[in-house]
């Protein structure tokens, strides 16, 4: 038995990377690398497919990706070698297709290289390939029968064994074992795991029963930032072989977790810095902020613009805006028609002026005038109905696109998942835009964040944003005198329960009238959902903030007759 005290130090680099940035992204592998050997760390995780980012979809069938991605590994290991006796553990794609006329055969695989001293010392190919949610891993890798178990050692030092593992490999049984039975002193698990409302719990417990069935200690490093519609929050973590939490990196920032690991008379023990926990409603807004940011940030946006109504769903993403990205970057336009009410030009002033934005008024009245002029010979003989409505928001849509097309500004879009779920929006209109902030938040949540933003100051902002007027009034569209959004849905407590059970939980209409939901609001309900699917289709990506978000999530046909 080695004596007992300190033996090494691990690093974990939680980064934000970008897909298909290999210089990039090598950079910042190297800068993480220094620090770690400069605070004498003697192993450095990065997270899974950290040389490409995470994730680059169908970029992996391209021979010449994977190949770009060999050589930045290479590469990176030339860099490191000054880094002497620096284990760097790196995720990457490796290997490649091998296709006849009529089938392809794929040997590539989701890997990880173990560099040190200039040299790949080790690599590993992941077992468990997920293919549920948004992940489509099987599309893309093949599965292997790996066991990776490599040695580091601080100076002077009894070498300890780590056991390697990537993501959902750690979700099973088999490959941990397979680690410990090949001499494994501790797992390291490097991840990219999309951030849902509940994943961070579910996480932990699920690497809590590893570490009790295989009885070893495990580092968790984790992945942060947006990628298109997925958030990754990092807060890697460390747990030692009782299921203590040894160490945790603070969410949704990049970090550096540095971990002593000592031997005691019988294990190894593991501590680190533990990030002070956040209510599930920070962390939701955070996952919002940094998708924004991420999202105009990676994708080269200087602004970002949107259309202000007064009501509450536009000013929660202005607010979000601000704090993700600042007043100077955010554009809100105010576009009044004649059903627009004076509080709403006032409530959206204040807001405007209250987060320091540019405010502009444009009003759509000249334009809706002359629309309805031209249509006045075909209209001839029908009556006014949501035609006329939503000529209204397809005038304020193409006004923005026109901003956006002028000044460069990305559209942010304000529709909620309540909303995009019933079709109580206009293709075209309300919908036009490029990235849709709350398309995955139910409206009873909308107001739950916008409260929670009005008590809370998490980016330095101010507190109070959002005038209270918005957030007591009842939620209309303005398209017609008097309109209120309950004209046309059932109370928003009511909508939201029931899609949450047949949208997140895949309820039958029988399954959600017998929980004690009146059957026609139901049926009226499922039957809003299944025949707007054709808007979702067109609807701008947006963040992903539940486990069945309207996007890679949610798969269903348009053309279709199931009505259960």
């Amino acid at each position: 038995m080695p004596e007992a005290g300190m033996v090494c130090r691990i690093a974990v680099a939680q980064c934000n990377l970008v897909v298909g940035d290999f210089e990039g992204n090598t950079r910042q592998i190297i800068a993480a690398a220094r620090r770690a050997y400069e605070a004498g760390a003697s192993l450095v995780l990065t997270p899974e497919l950290s040389i490409c980012g995470y994730a680059a979809e169908d970029l992996f069938l391209r021979p010449s990706f994977v190949a770009a991605c060999n050589d930045a590994v290479r590469e990176l290991a030339e860099a490191l070698r000054p880094l002497t006796g620096l284990a760097v553990v790196v995720g990457h794609p490796f290997g490649r297709d091998h296709r006849s006329r009529s089938m392809a055969i794929s040997s590539r695989f989701n890997a990880a290289s173990v560099v040190r001293d200039g040299h790949i010392v080790a690599r590993y190919a992941k077992r468990e390939l997920p293919n549920y949610q948004v992940f489509d891993e099987r599309r893309y890798f093949a599965s292997s029968r790996d066991t990776c178990v490599f040695e580091v050692c601080g100076p002077g030092k009894t070498p300890i064994k780590v056991g390697l593992l990537i993501c959902e490999d750690a979700w099973y049984e088999a490959p941990a074992r397979a680690a410990r039975e090949a001499g494994a002193q501790c797992l390291a698990v490097i991840n990219a795991s999309p951030f849902h409302g509940g994943k961070g719990v579910e996480r932990e417990a699920m690497m809590r029963r590893r570490v009790f069935d295989c009885g070893l200690p495990l580092v968790y490093a984790h992945l942060v930032g947006g990628q298109d519609e997925m958030v990754f929050e990092g807060g890697s973590f460390v747990l030692n072989a009782d299921g203590t939490l040894g160490g945790m990196s603070p969410c949704f920032v990049e970090d550096d977790l540095l971990i002593d690991v000592e031997h005691t008379a019988t294990h190894l023990w593991l501590t680190a810095p533990i990030a002070q926990q956040r209510s599930a409603d920070a962390d939701l807004w955070d996952a919002l902020v940094l998708g924004v940011r991420d999202y105009v940030e990676k994708n080269g946006f200087p602004s970002v613009l949107l259309g202000l109504s007064g009501g509450i769903d536009s000013a929660l993403v202005l607010t979000i805006a601000v704090d993700a990205l600042g007043p100077q970057r955010v554009h809100a336009m105010m576009m009044p028609s004649p059903y627009t009410a004076d509080i709403s030009l006032t409530d959206a002033r204040q807001l405007a002026q209250t987060l320091g934005v540019r405010y502009d008024e444009l009003s759509i009245v000249p334009a809706l005038d002359a629309f309805l002029a031209t249509l006045a010979p075909p209209f001839a003989g029908t009556d006014p109905d949501t035609t006329e409505e939503n000529l209204q928001a397809r005038i304020r849509g193409t006004l923005l696109m026109a901003l956006s097309n002028k000044f460069g500004s990305l559209v942010l879009t304000t529709g909620n998942k309540s909303e995009l779920a019933t079709g109580y929006c206009t293709l075209y209109g309300d919908m036009a835009g490029g990235f849709a902030v709350i398309k995955d938040l139910y409206k009873t949540v909308v107001y739950r964040l916008a409260q929670w933003r009005n008590e809370n100051d998490p980016y330095g902002r101010g507190v109070c944003p959002i005038p209270d007027r918005i957030l007591q009034r009842a939620p209309s569209a303005e398209l017609r005198p008097d309109q209120t959004d309950q004209d046309s849905l059932p109370p928003y407590d009511v909508l939201d329960a029931i899609l949450l059970r047949y949208v997140e939980n895949d309820e039958s209409i029988e399954d959600i009238v017998r929980a004690g939901f009146d059957r026609a609001v139901v049926t009226k309900v499922v039957g809003l959902l299944r025949a707007n699917e054709y808007k979702r289709k067109q609807s701008a990506i947006g963040i992903r903030v539940t486990h069945r978000s309207f996007g890679k999530d949610w798969r269903y046909p348009i053309t279709q007759r199931y009505r259960a």
